[in-house]
């Protein structure tokens, strides 16, 4: 006969993961179905009552042009600030990796923006392009670019992803840093032997060893362009002029929170989820195909 092993479980680990359950419960979870069923009803702006209006709020937003424009503009911005910060980045982190005396003040100087907060960013950033004591547009005129934050919307384009690269490069660089330094010297070494050209060393041989870093990174850096840079539209932009700058998070937060707009708010909050999920479906089924671990 048979005997199987019986292995005693303790409930110790799953009253440490209760606090971490309950909190994505409460904040995350709860939330999301929240908005998917608001998402169906038309609320009042006190919300007293609401009446069920089913596909009508999403039929509303695909039928709006302003909506329509938020959606290109967000995807040009998140491909922009994405494909910047990562090349920066990993210029930047070639460059350390290969200096050897002062390399510790190098990174300490590439690194210390990862603590500037989104909002705190747009507002220096304010500050550089303000129109009347801003350093980078008396510099910017110099050329004979009349930069105008508030009026021109390619202007205003320009600063946000300038803000927004800048805000992200440093973590960027660490990342790519730390993979850089992770390759042996063994594997340095025979590149060397093998290649003579350092450019073509690092494109057959470094870059490909970078590949899951990359992969990482690119994830991380289209949801930072998706979400993480509602702060700095918020304190630069407000998300004009005009509307050109409003990108899907804020006109989340303008409808619903400014305009009480409960029901329309939330279906975009519905179709933004959507359409980050289809973004990271397409990068892990597609582009990972590329990467070698």
């Amino acid at each position: 006969m048979e005997r199987r092993q019986q292995f005693l479980h303790s409930p110790l680990p799953y009253l440490f993961l209760a606090p971490q359950i309950v909190i994505i419960a409460i904040f995350f979870i709860y939330p999301a179905l929240k908005a998917v069923y608001l998402s169906f009803m038309l609320e009042d702006p006190w919300g007293m009552s609401s009446t069920y209006v089913g596909f009508e709020n999403y039929q509303m937003l695909f039928e709006s042009s302003e909506y329509l424009k938020s959606i290109s503009f967000t995807l040009f911005f998140a491909a922009i600030v994405s494909f910047l910060s990562l090349s920066l980045a990993l210029l930047l982190a070639v460059k350390a990796d290969n200096i050897i005396h002062g390399q510790g003040l190098y990174k300490i100087t590439l690194t210390w923006v990862y603590a500037v907060a989104p909002a705190v960013a747009g507002i220096i950033g304010g500050f550089l392009f303000n129109p009347h004591i801003g350093v980078l547009t008396d510099f910017l005129a110099l050329f004979g670019w009349q930069f105008s934050l508030q009026t021109d919307p390619f202007d205003a384009t320009f600063a946000l992803i300038l803000v927004s690269v800048w805000k992200q490069v440093s973590v960027n660089f660490i990342y790519f840093l730390a993979g850089l330094q992770s390759i042996s010297y063994a594997v340095k070494e025979a590149s060397m032997l093998d290649c003579i050209s350092d450019n073509r060393r690092f494109w057959t041989i470094t870059f490909p060893l970078l590949a899951p870093t990359g992969f990482f990174l690119l994830v991380i850096n289209l949801t930072y362009s998706f979400f993480d840079t509602f702060g700095v539209i918020d304190t630069m932009t407000s998300g004009g002029p005009g509307g050109t700058t409003t990108s899907l998070v804020y006109k989340v937060y303008r409808d619903g929170f400014v305009g009480a707009d409960l029901g329309g708010s939330s279906a975009q909050s519905v179709v933004l989820l959507i359409l980050v999920l289809s973004l990271t479906f397409i990068q892990f089924r597609f582009v990972e195909k590329r990467v070698h671990y």
